[in-house]
Order: C-alpha cells, then sequence, then structure tokens
C-alpha cells in the first residue's frame, strides 16, 4: 500500500505539474528525493515503486527442508518439549541453531503448539483449526489430526512472593508421570522458594516415606537444616486419623519425629497453588526430563537417580537464581552417623521365647558391643530401628544395642567340617545413649499425636 500510494502522488504530480514542495510533506520526504522518484516514474513507470526484495528469500532464512526436519523432528524424536528446550535439544544433538521464536514460527504454520502455550493462544488455534475442519474438501485424515492438534486449555497457577532467605522454606513433593520406560515412577522433589534452586531428588516406584526420607538426606549432607518443609497432606507428614496404624506403618509420625530432632518446622496444605514454586517445577520437569531420560538410555530406578545426581546441577545452572550464602539459613550440617540414626524406621516387637526379635520374616539375636549375645525374657518391649544405611539396631528400655541375624542353617558343621581360625570381630558400633531413638522418649512423643490420642479415648 505504500508503494502504491508513492506511485499515486508522483503520478498525478507529472500529469498535472503539481507543486514538488506538497508532495513531500505528503511523502514525508525531501524535494530532492520527490525528484529522483518523478525521474524513476519517467523512466520504468510503476515497476520503479517496486521494492527489490519484493519475491527474494532472506539470506539468512532456513531452505524449506530444514524446515521440514525441525517439524518432522518435534512430532518423533522431540515430541512434547517446548520450545526453548526443543531449541536447545537440535543445538546439542542436530546441530541445528535456531531461535526459539524462530521454532514457534515454523511450527506455527503447521498448527503445532507449544506444551507451554497461553490460554488465548490455545483458543485461537483451536478456532482456527475448527474452521478449517468445516471445509468440503478435507479428508478424513487431516480431520483427525487437526482434532490431535486440539490441546484442553489449562488453569494457571497464581504467583506469590519468594521468601527472602536461602533455607528459608523447601518446598517438597512427588509426581506420578511416566518419566522414563514403560511404568510409571513417581519423582520426589524438593525446591528452595527463595532461590529456585533444586535441592533434592529421587525416583521411587511410590510416594514413601523412603522417597522424602532420601531426598532430606540430600538436603542435609549438601546444605545443612533447613528452616521449614512445606507440603502437602500426605500420610507421610499429616493426617487425621487412620485405622489402627502400626508404627512401621505411621509414617507420619516417624517423619515428624525425625523433623523434631532437626529442628525442622513442618508446614502443609492441602491446595496446590499454595506451593506453587514445587507444582511449576514439575510442569519444567515433566516438559524437559523424560526427553533427556530417554535420550540418556535410561531404563531402571537406579540409572534415573544416578542421571538425576548431575542433572539437577545443570537445571540449577540454568533456572535457578545465584545463591548468596551470606543470606542462608541453613544451619551445621549434622554428622554422617547422625543422620544415618535420625532419618530411621521404626518397628514395635517382642522379644519370642528364643530370646529373639523378628522383622521382615527374619530372626535377629541381640548383642552387645564387643557381639557378645544379649538375653531377655519372653515377651519383654523392644522397638527395633531400621537406620537410614540399613544398619539395624534394637531399642529395650533405656539401652540400645546391636541386631545379628540368626540363620536358617548353619554354614559348616562342627563335626564333619574343617573349621577354620574366625578373624576376631571388630567391636560394633551402637548410638550413644543420648541419641533420640530410645523406647521411653519415642514413646513419649507417640502419645502427644492427637491422631494417636483420639484412638485411646
Amino acid at each position: 500500500m505504500k508503494e502504491d500510494f508513492k506511485y499515486q502522488v508522483i503520478k498525478k504530480l507529472v500529469e498535472t505539474n503539481g507543486n514538488k514542495k506538497a508532495a513531500a510533506i505528503r511523502l514525508g520526504c525531501s524535494v530532492r528525493h520527490v525528484n529522483r522518484m518523478v525521474n524513476g516514474y519517467r523512466a520504468k513507470g510503476k515497476d520503479f515503486f517496486v521494492h527489490g526484495n519484493k519475491g527474494r528469500k532472506p539470506i539468512n532464512c532456513f531452505s524449506e527442508e530444514t524446515r521440514r526436519k525441525i517439524v518432522d523432528l518435534y512430532q518423533t524424536k522431540y515430541h512434547g518439549a517446548n520450545f526453548t528446550h526443543y531449541s536447545e535439544l537440535l543445538a546439542a544433538y542436530e546441530g541445528i541453531s535456531i531461535a526459539p521464536s524462530t521454532i514457534n514460527t515454523i511450527l506455527m504454520a503447521e498448527h503445532i503448539l507449544s506444551p507451554k502455550a497461553c490460554r488465548v493462544t490455545k483458543m485461537r488455534v483451536k478456532m482456527e483449526l475448527l474452521e478449517k475442519q468445516k471445509s468440503p474438501n478435507l479428508s478424513t485424515d487431516d480431520k483427525l489430526e487437526i482434532d490431535r492438534s486440539i490441546i484442553a486449555i489449562e488453569d494457571a497457577h497464581p504467583r506469590r512472593p519468594r521468601c527472602a532467605y536461602f533455607g528459608e522454606m523447601i518446598q517438597m513433593d512427588a509426581s506420578l508421570h511416566l518419566w522414563f520406560g514403560n511404568t510409571k515412577s513417581q519423582l520426589h522433589i524438593a525446591i528452595d522458594d527463595s532461590t529456585g534452586s533444586i535441592v533434592g531428588g529421587y525416583f521411587d516406584e511410590q510416594e514413601t516415606l523412603k522417597g522424602y526420607y532420601n531426598v532430606l538426606n540430600q538436603i542435609l549432607v549438601q546444605y545443612g537444616i533447613p528452616y521449614m518443609l512445606f507440603t502437602d497432606r500426605r500420610t507421610v507428614f499429616e493426617y487425621k486419623q487412620k485405622k489402627a496404624p502400626t508404627t512401621e506403618d505411621d509414617t507420619f509420625t516417624q517423619f515428624g519425629y525425625a523433623c523434631k530432632q532437626l529442628g525442622i518446622e513442618i508446614k502443609t496444605s492441602s491446595v496446590p497453588q499454595a506451593k506453587g514454586r514445587v507444582e511449576r517445577l514439575f510442569q519444567t520437569l515433566q516438559s524437559r526430563l523424560p526427553l533427556e531420560l530417554e535420550l540418556a538410555g535410561v531404563t531402571s530406578l537406579e540409572q534415573a537417580n544416578e542421571f538425576l545426581n548431575h542433572y539437577i546441577k545443570e537445571f540449577n545452572t540454568k533456572f535457578a537464581l545465584e545463591i548468596n550464602h551470606t543470606k542462608s539459613v541453613f544451619e551445621k550440617q549434622p554428622s554422617v552417623d547422625k543422620i544415618n540414626l535420625t532419618l530411621a524406621v521404626l518397628a514395635d516387637r517382642k522379644i519370642d521365647c528364643g530370646h529373639c526379635v523378628k522383622f521382615n520374616n527374619k530372626y535377629y539375636k541381640l548383642v552387645d558391643a564387643n557381639n557378645n549375645p544379649i538375653y531377655f525374657r519372653k515377651g519383654t518391649d523392644a522397638l527395633v530401628i531400621k537406620a537410614f544405611n540399613d544398619a539395624l539396631y534394637v531399642s529395650v528400655g533405656n539401652k540400645i544395642y546391636g541386631l545379628e541375624e540368626l540363620q536358617v542353617h548353619e554354614t559348616k558343621s562342627k563335626n564333619f567340617d574343617f573349621v577354620e581360625d574366625t578373624p576376631k570381630k571388630h567391636k560394633r558400633y551402637l548410638p550413644p545413649m543420648s541419641h533420640p531413638w530410645k523406647q521411653a522418649s519415642f514413646q513419649a512423643y507417640l502419645e502427644k499425636q492427637a491422631h494417636r490420642a483420639s484412638k485411646t479415648c
């Protein structure tokens, strides 16, 4: 339209021998440039006003072959990645350097939306596809492809200000998703609210006490003791009542008691928007991590947890804010022994007639620090302690003893096998009396719990 407007003004100027200054004001140029256009009009006519690059492709334009390759790769190899992540994957694995905005232009031309497309974009594309679907010349396959392209509208999470200090609030949650392979698994994750740094992550088959213990262990070892954990109302963290839970099933009590000994406050909420930081993190991870795990050839939980260790470092480098350690409220890291004993699983048992306790369908005898057997009367109350590193102890009264598995059969016969001199056993480590996992102190904590008190009334 600009070119046609210039043409009409110069044409009228020449035909009527009009005022060049008035024409210059209308066109927003100088009289000298008007003279050039008059000479060009007399020499070439209307063709003079057509831009020289009209119909030419820019020198930096991608070829049709490359554009087709970008579309095909997204639909096959990298399907589900958001466009920023897809740009990074193309640069890393395909040698194609392209901006996310260009990817958006190319894929939107094919009506392929990003998983992170906003509500307005989804509605606009949906209307375009519905209009196209009404076309009488459209084949059945094209109509099915359009139906697959229409994405359901999702509600967004509201934002809130970040905490002021690193370690002031750690948001924890787990997400059931097809992260790798053909079976869904649970990714337990913890993110610092102040910096957005992932401070712990662990894959497991279910959302369990074990998964959250592993995440808390990573936080304690790498950073220290945080001020607060903000979670949802899972039975690991909080519940009102549960039908006759045993001490082993009462994961809320065990996780809560461990946090109490470390001085960590637990805050829970049933509203997902209240802990929007970790909910938004799962959106990002569900978009990026499955592709990364697939490209790394991950097929098992062990491989996934190993891959997760270095992936978290890369993720934090790219997305998290820089950590200001002067504004950290993490307390000093506990010793490894204290962490192993604090993140423990407990089970109430009674001494049997063979002076043993049964745990996980195995019998164990009680021993002291010098590996000498200790015998208690039948029916004596005992508290079995399975430490985070799988070491087993038992608390009887106010003292802690070691547990030694009782074999079903002797490995060698004293009468028929030559018995070699057995090496002298090293002195067994037993937790000190000051350790919190004592039967009396744990029992006192149980009696204060509201969900247990309501059952005894």
